[in-house]
């Protein structure tokens, strides 16, 4: 397990980063920067890309660079920072492959009830971060962790993403987290994925950044391990997840804030 919890300064860690690695450069001047924020901050920090997307709306969505491509600057990240790095898998034969190159897999919401998916990702040895279906109770994560465990493997974190709320948003019910919490595993509250507005007309998921200060604050608040935040340079020429990411200048603000207020309920 990666002791993302072993910090001085006790802070939340944070998973940050692009939605998706749309190149090289971009990825690395983007860790250079969170790490320099975190470093100062003493905030754990682990890096976030996925190496393909493969779940978009459209078919003329950009799903990724090409994945080992996309997986070798994961790695370069990792290597150059020293920082842990994530990624999504989506079948059972990725989690293999992408072990090679990442410190942690993340099994995406709508895919969190797949048994073998979850199996495979575990007999990696890696940690599994585990997103919480928009459809499912936070209770209902139980049995999710139960598979990865029970397949050999103790290493699990899991996230709060926001619950369906009527067709074309989500809502955050706060009480999830320390009810995940109870069954002894990190809780992530992935802040920018629980402001996405889905299923628009356009086909392109919209969302609330307005709203990503509100949200992160609440779930310091509440205790949250962790929180996952797609920050990008410039989030209007992103190409997935535009709508809702935080942009990387705003970074620095926000987690100065979340510092306080994670000092101020110890």
């Amino acid at each position: 397990m990666i002791e993302l919890k072993n910090n001085p300064a006790g802070n939340f860690f944070l998973l940050a980063g692009p939605c998706v690695i749309e190149g090289e450069e971009m990825a690395m001047r983007i860790a250079e920067r969170v790490v320099k924020i975190t470093e100062a901050l003493q905030i754990p920090y682990v890096f976030k890309g996925s190496y393909r997307k493969a779940n978009r709306s459209r078919l003329d969505s950009f799903t990724g660079i090409g994945d080992e491509k996309a997986l070798k600057v994961l790695r370069k990240v990792h290597e150059t920072f020293g920082v842990p790095t994530v990624t999504d898998i989506h079948t059972a034969d990725e989690a293999a492959i992408a072990a090679e190159y990442v410190d942690i897999l993340q099994i995406p919401a709508f895919l969190c009830r797949q048994t073998d998916l979850l199996v495979a990702a575990a007999k990696t040895g890696k940690t599994i971060n585990i997103k919480k279906g928009q459809f499912l109770s936070p209770q209902a994560m139980q049995f999710a962790a139960d598979k990865v465990v029970e397949a050999g493997n103790k290493n699990v974190m899991l996230t709060e993403r926001g619950t369906t709320f009527g067709y074309q948003d989500l809502v955050v019910d706060y009480r999830g987290i320390p009810e995940m919490q109870s069954f002894g595993y990190p809780v992530i509250l992935d802040v920018t994925h629980s402001l996405q507005q889905p299923n628009q007309t356009s086909g392109v998921t919209g969302g609330m950044p307005q709203l990503i200060e509100t949200v992160a604050k609440a779930g310091i608040a509440v205790g949250a391990d962790g929180i996952f935040i797609e920050t990008h340079e410039n989030p209007a020429i992103a190409k997935s997840d535009g709508a809702n990411m935080l942009k990387l200048d705003l970074l620095e603000g926000l987690l100065t804030k979340l510092v306080r207020i994670r000092e101020a309920i110890k």
